[in-house]
């Protein structure tokens, strides 16, 4: 029997609710398609930085790459410094492991109507990639006399020939897999430098797919279009820091933030990629049995399918699209079930 070896990082809030609720849904399509997930349990977070004083241990990331993949919740504590969790968790393991790719699908579910009027589910379904290891987010940059009048902050983006490359080739890729479009989405009128460049080099590996369909657009007229036309869209390519808030915006058409999935992939499979719902670790909601696990659930079904077991995730993503169809929601989208509901009526369609 094939064993996958996934390291599980719970993570802090309702990551310790949705991420055991995922694992129930994974294990059922396991025992059910012929494989095994031999998982690994890792109390690394805001939680574990307030104990140690890091949220991982010096050699977490030489631990977390002899896995196959990571299976995360979400990080983050309020008595935590914000500015924390990303720098010293979530961009350690991007970058660390080159999962240069953020995939994130937006899809309407059947059963949820559409925040939208007049959109439904013909309407809404697209996908996000978002570039995962340069751009904004490099954290590049230094504050000085921060107390005086002539005090200074700078953030300098990074883009490089070689990191937009491999991003668009993901891109247009997945295109031709799905309906041959590829819209690039940036803010090259004004960042003329950085994105007039990231345009470039995209527009250059657009050449090399003729047959996927490229468009460009400008991330004011994106940001309307999620709402107004959705349907426009097919494959989204775009920066770090847009395609987090175009993420995020898609999550709200979807209906909620609690059905986003995402992955950190590297496509290449050098190392492990890591795959966790597009919400935060709502400490509001935490401890209730409430939180909506669909994003951590299909989050799963995308890393089985990254690991080969394609009928796997499809199992699961159809075990979620049924139990959204009945109507079982979570509060999030004006319903009453719980947490582990959800999960037990996605194991049930997948055992039946």
């Amino acid at each position: 029997m094939k064993t996958h070896n996934i390291a599980v990082v719970n993570g802090d809030g309702v990551g310790n609710e949705i991420v055991p609720a995922g694992l129930r849904v994974m294990e059922a399509a396991a025992k059910k398609h012929g494989f095994e997930l031999k998982t690994t349990f890792y109390p690394w977070g805001a939680g574990y930085y307030k104990k140690h004083g890091a949220f991982m241990p010096e050699d977490g990331l030489e631990t977390l790459k002899a896995f196959d993949a990571i299976y995360f919740g979400a990080v983050g504590d309020p008595e935590v410094d914000d500015t924390l969790p990303a720098m010293l968790y979530t961009f350690k393991v991007r970058t660390t492991f080159k999962q240069y790719v953020n995939y994130r699908p937006v899809k309407l579910l059947p059963g949820i109507p559409s925040p939208l009027r007049n959109k439904g589910m013909e309407d809404i379904d697209f996908v996000v990639v978002r570039e995962n290891n340069e751009g904004e987010f490099v954290q590049n940059g230094k504050i000085l006399n921060p107390d005086s009048p002539s005090g200074l902050a700078t953030d300098t983006s990074v883009f490089t020939r070689a990191g937009i490359e491999r991003i668009a080739h993901y891109s247009f890729q997945l295109a031709q897999k799905r309906r041959k479009k590829v819209t690039n989405v940036t803010k090259s009128n004004t960042l003329i430098n950085s994105l007039a460049y990231w345009d470039y080099v995209i527009a250059e590996v657009a050449q090399q797919y003729p047959d996927v369909e490229y468009n460009t657009m400008y991330v004011d007229n994106a940001s309307a279009s999620f709402v107004l036309r959705p349907e426009v869209f097919d494959v989204i390519v775009t920066t770090n820091m847009i395609g987090d808030i175009l993420s995020d915006l898609g999550g709200a058409i979807m209906g909620s933030l609690g059905l986003g999935p995402s992955g950190n992939i590297n496509p290449e499979k050098e190392f492990p990629s890591m795959f966790e719902p597009i919400h935060g670790s709502a400490p509001d909601i935490a401890g209730k049995g409430i939180a909506n696990p669909i994003g951590a659930i299909w989050s799963g079904a995308i890393m089985l399918e990254h690991l080969g077991e394609k009928a796997a995730a499809e199992d699961i993503v159809a075990g979620i699209a049924q139990t959204t169809e009945s109507g079982l929601h979570t509060i999030d989208l004006g319903g009453q079930a719980k947490t582990d509901e959800i999960a037990d009526a996605i194991v049930n369609y997948i055992s039946k």
